[in-house]
């Protein structure tokens, strides 16, 4: 009877554990892909640009590309499950940081600064 008991209390042990390892698992990049941001407010009006990230060795990186087609690299960007922080210098020689929470499948929220609001909407490319 011991033995029974002991044997089902190490078979909820790891249906448990591996149940608590699912939960912990980031949504499958949601931010990898194109986004079209707008931030609002900037001292020189309303900057909107194209932000694009992608996943390189188990990290996100990527790049802004500005209206005028200016390509500005992401000095390092940081991940949590439904945000993501992309930092780069600007081309006034500014170290900036964009913060952006995910809203649904294919919006996002957040600051630049933690002063101006931003806005992103997924570039979703048509299938041929």
């Amino acid at each position: 009877m011991r033995k029974a008991i002991l044997f089902f209390a190490g078979i909820f042990f790891l249906l448990l554990s591996i149940g608590a390892n699912a939960q912990t698992q980031p949504a499958a990049d949601y931010f990898v892909g194109q986004w079209d941001v707008l931030v609002v407010g900037t001292p020189n009006g309303d900057a909107h640009s194209t932000l694009t990230l992608e996943r390189v060795d188990g990290k996100l990186a990527g790049n802004f590309k500005s209206a005028d087609e200016a390509t500005i690299k992401l000095s390092r960007v940081e991940e949590k499950i439904d945000e993501v922080t992309a930092y780069f210098t600007s081309s006034n020689g500014y170290d900036v940081y964009l913060l952006l929470k995910k809203k649904d499948d294919n919006h996002v929220n957040g600051t630049m600064m933690d002063m101006f609001d931003a806005s992103g909407v997924r570039i979703v490319e048509e299938k041929k």
